[in-house]
């Protein structure tokens, strides 16, 4: 059994690594998509006078209600960005909000884009790279994952303290900027290890359950098969979802300081026989916002001190 697992998790990586490469006509798929001119649209944002962010938030689904907690600065539409990608998921409401949150100076990214919309990994990446040039030098990224750990129940709130992203392609892949960041990065640590202990103890002067986690990332957008499910808990995945970890990968690469939650909503069919669909995943997303914005809001306030 244990070699047949072996056998399973090389022909997906080797199968995987093929689509990275090709399109479905054989032809580079990264050549097929349009990029995001980074600096053009740094240059159309105009941040509000004297405003600096310092930390970088990106919105997961349902956790669109941080933003009406912000002392709002000014906020612009995905729309009115230049070569700017545009999400098409429900709970993704596509703007960053410029504003205050604790009295930290704060970006956030209300709404991503995702791989499985269509986009190529450079394009999905470009918002988050985008917060780190115009000035946040920390991005709290958050999710709604799916749960691969029988112990991590629909309603659990997860510190990821490491990532799987072997399953998607690296937005890395082609010519590497310099002025972006090395061409091999270091990924020992993806999630900044002083962060969370802060996060830890915001959790608990919030008095919120928070657990440990490993988090992996899939293409979507369907959901997994028990096979699947069962497969990325046998390589230690806690959690798994469609976004982040290709995101911390780019954040990382600019040397920007990371920090992710996953907001389990479901269990995957490695541990309870039920079906799961996207209204199911956004409700459940709904009902954990209120304890999200308190653990990040608390979180900031350890940041300051």
């Amino acid at each position: 059994m244990k070699k047949f697992r072996i056998t399973i998790i090389l022909a997906s990586l080797l199968c995987l690594a093929s689509l990275c490469m090709t399109g479905c006509g054989g032809e580079s798929q990264q050549a097929e998509s349009d990029s995001v001119d980074l600096q053009a649209a740094v240059d159309s944002i105009q941040l509000p006078d004297g405003f600096k962010p310092e930390i970088g938030i990106v919105l997961g689904s349902g956790l669109g209600g941080l933003a009406d907690e912000v002392d709002v600065a000014g906020r612009i539409s995905y729309s009115e960005i230049p070569g700017f990608p545009r999400s098409t998921v429900e709970g993704h409401k596509g703007e960053y909000v410029f504003g205050y949150l604790e009295g930290v100076p704060v970006i956030l990214m209300n709404g991503r884009v995702h791989y499985y919309e269509g986009y190529s990994m450079e394009e999905v990446v470009a918002p988050d790279r985008i917060m780190a040039l115009l000035g946040a030098k920390t991005v709290i990224l958050t999710n709604a994952s799916g749960s691969l750990n029988p112990d991590f129940p629909p309603g659990t709130l997860v510190c990821i303290k490491d990532q799987i992203a072997s399953f998607v392609p690296s937005p890395l892949i082609g010519p590497n900027d310099e002025n972006l960041g090395e061409r091999f990065v270091d990924m020992s640590e993806p999630y900044d290890k002083d962060l969370r202990k802060l996060l830890h103890k915001a959790a608990k002067e919030e008095g919120i359950a928070l657990e440990d986690g490993v988090f992996l990332q899939v293409t979507g957008p369907q959901f997994e098969s028990k096979a699947e499910a069962e497969l990325y808990a046998s390589l230690g995945a806690d959690t798994v979802s469609m976004s982040t970890a290709c995101e911390t990968l780019a954040l990382r690469h600019m040397g920007v300081k990371c920090l992710g939650i996953s907001c389990v909503t479901n269990f995957c069919p490695n541990c309870a026989d039920e079906n799961v669909n996207h209204d199911d995943v956004q409700e459940a997303a709904d009902r954990l916002g209120a304890d999200m914005i308190r653990l990040v809001k608390g979180t900031l306030r350890q940041m300051s001190k």
